[in-house]
Order: structure tokens, then sequence, then C-alpha cells
């Protein structure tokens, strides 16, 4: 009996995905649930496992848009698995006789290619080897002239590798692509900056990180107070949590924040749902659950949509300061980035404290300069005081220790 599979639906409004890669060859024999396929959306790259077991034959190419429901290969579910490994007939042994060889004898005359005694002087300078020279003079001699026009000059490629390779950028890169140019052509995007003094935080996870590994078995990052302090400041300013629909604002009464997490195949952004009911320990636990499936591909289309707000860390990968694009259709982001010990004035002293500086991109269609600031200086309070606005000055309850 021959099997038709078929493209099953990866999500809500996705009607045809591509073939990333075929991770089996036609005439392969596959097993019932073993993947087969790399398939690309314009929001994940899913795999695909075999339905049944048999001998597969293929009906799309890598790189092939197939659209949702056709059918990609055949498997025939009649075909025994073959035994042991493929009978592939052995070639026959070749004897080789030893050769010997014989070494050429070097002679260091101009004749050979050698550079003369000016030339050697022009190339020993400018550290180039006569042997990637081919000499002008009789016989190969390499001339002065030759060493001179060998010296590399300002905007003349000279030696190394120059090559170019053209390749097909994902469904998924594409999409990306297309939503990051209709953000910035559809949307009033401005971006307001803040810094934070992270020292309150440092103390906090000095004095409270261990025990909470221990009992948690998780750690306690940054990111649970920077969460925390966004669904207090989205509550004060909840236009920031607000998205336009054609010429209606919708408004939400509650906080989905999407993390931008970094994943095999790219950027990914899933979302904790309802953050506002989750604690310390809550948030710390699903962004490592979401971060996991994430980097073992895993992660499903209903786990990166419907996010309300996003929080981006640049500062992991090293930026100081950075304008983060929306993430539509939402009309705030949170850019988060490294932390570097600076002089801060405090007190009428210079001291030096931890800074980051942290940015707001946000749609100025919707949310006005008053509630774009304001949302920001909210979260950078809670982020410099956070034993007090997040804790309830009960750190041990908060952290649930």
């Amino acid at each position: 009996m021959i099997l038709e599979m078929k493209v099953p639906s990866p999500g809500e409004s996705i009607t045809e995905v591509e073939i990333a890669a075929w991770l089996v060859a036609d005439g392969d024999y596959v097993e019932k649930d073993q993947p087969i396929a790399e398939v690309d959306s314009d929001k994940a790259t899913l795999e695909l496992p075999a339905e049944e077991s048999g001998i597969i034959t293929l009906k799309a190419e890598e790189g092939d848009a197939v659209a949702v429901g056709s059918v990609v290969c055949l498997i025939d579910m009649d075909a025994k698995k073959p035994e042991g490994s493929s009978s592939v007939e052995e070639a026959p042994k070749v004897i080789e006789t030893p050769k010997v060889e014989s070494k050429p004898v070097e002679t260091k005359t101009y004749a050979s290619g050698a550079p003369s005694p000016a030339a050697k002087k022009i190339l020993d300078e400018k550290n180039i080897q006569p042997t990637q020279i081919k000499g002008s003079g009789r016989d190969g001699r390499i001339t002065k002239e030759d060493a001179v026009k060998a010296v590399p000059s300002m905007g003349t490629p000279a030696g190394g590798v120059r090559s170019s390779e053209r390749t097909k950028m994902s469904m998924l890169r594409r999409k990306v692509a297309e939503r990051l140019v209709t953000v910035k052509n559809e949307t009033a995007m401005l971006t307001t900056f803040n810094e934070v003094d992270m020292k309150p935080i440092f103390d906090l996870r000095n004095e409270f990180k261990d025990e909470f590994k221990a009992k948690h078995n998780v750690g306690l990052g940054f990111m649970s107070f920077f969460t925390l302090a966004v669904v207090r400041a989205l509550k004060m300013y909840p236009d920031v949590n607000s998205m336009i629909d054609g010429d209606y604002k919708i408004s939400h009464d509650f906080q989905d924040i999407s993390i931008a997490v970094s994943g095999p195949k790219g950027l990914m952004v899933p979302v904790l749902r309802n953050a506002e009911n989750l604690s310390f320990r809550g948030v710390e636990n699903e962004i490592k659950r979401l971060a996991i499936r994430a980097r073992d591909g895993q992660i499903t289309i209903d786990e990166m949509t419907g996010g309300t707000f996003t929080i981006t860390n640049g500062g992991v990968f090293g930026s100081m300061l950075s304008t983060p694009i929306i993430n539509p259709p939402q009309s705030g982001i949170l850019g988060m980035h490294n932390i570097v010990e600076r002089p801060m004035a405090v007190n009428g002293e210079v001291v030096i404290r931890p800074i980051m500086y942290v940015a707001l991109s946000y749609d100025h269609r919707i949310i006005d300069g008053r509630e774009s600031v304001g949302f920001l200086v909210a979260v950078k309070e809670a982020l410099e005081n956070p034993i007090e606005i997040l804790m309830d000055n009960n750190p041990k309850k908060a952290l649930e220790l």
C-alpha cells in the first residue's frame, strides 16, 4: 500500500511552506515518526515526521514552496526493511607498487624564476614570496619591475581567497525581512532612552542566587526583574500595551510578554502568557523552558504568537545601545543592553556603578511622548528599587525562599 504524505498545517493563516532540507534520500527506508524533512513557514522551521514505515519516494525538491495539504512524498508500506548493511560489492583491491620519488635538484639561478637582487629586496620588504609571482624575464626571471607590480596598492586586491556564494534565504528569513520593512514603512516608530543603575539587582542576586538556584533548580537572572518591572509599567501606561487595528485601538487587560531568544534558525520570540500572574520563579522557569524548546527546534507557532509587548536583550551579544524595532502588531518593545561600570554622581559624590542603557521603541500613532517616557521611567524606578516596588519589601517571600 502506498501512503501519500501531505503537508500538515503548521498554524492558522499559513497556506504554504518551503522544503528547507530533506533528511532522507529518495529510495531510503524510513521508520514511522522518523524526521524526514525540515520545512520552513513564515513563522518557524518545523520537522516533518514519517507517518508510516517503508520505502520513501520524494515528490518535492529542496527549496520548493508547497501548499499546505499537497503531497510531498510517497511511502511504500509493503516494502520490507533491508537487512544489514547495504549490499554494495567491494571494489577489487589494487596493489600498488611502491614508487621511488626523485627530488628535483633546486638551482638558484635567475633563469629558474629566482628574483634578481633588486627584486628580492622589494619582495622581502613587502613580505611577498617569490613563488607567488610569475617572472617576465628571460626563462622566468623575476625582474625589479615584476616585484614593483606585485606590491599591492590601495584598492587593488592581491592574494587571499575572493569568492562569493548565492543562496536562497529561508521562508522564515524572507518573512522577517518583509515584516521589518513593513514596520518601518507603516508605523511612526520613535525610540526613547534611559539608564538604569543595576547595583540593587546585583546586590539581590549576590545574596539570594545560590539559595534560589538550590530550591527552584533555575537561575535568578536579570530577565525576571525586567519582566515584572515591565508588567507593572504596562498597568500604569496601558496605551503601551495596546495595538492599532485599522481605525480602532485594541486595549488588553493582560500582559503577554514576548521574549526574544536566539535559536539555531535565528531569532525566536516566544511568549510568556499572563506574565502579570507570574512570580520571579515562574518567569525564570518559563523563560528557561521556552529557550530550551527554541534551541532544540521544538518551539511551536502558538508559543510565538499573541504577545502584547516585547523585551529583547542585545546586551548578551555586547550591544551598548540600539534602537529595537517593533514586533507587529505590538506597539512597543524594550531593548536591554550590556552592563558597564561607569562613573555616576550619587549624593554629590562620584562613584562607580554598573549601568545599563535601556531603549523603548514605540509607535507614536498610538503612544504619546508622555506615555513612552513615563513608561520607561517606571521601568527604571522598579529596577533601581526592586525590594520596595517589585518585592513588597520582602525579598525572601517574593523569591519563594
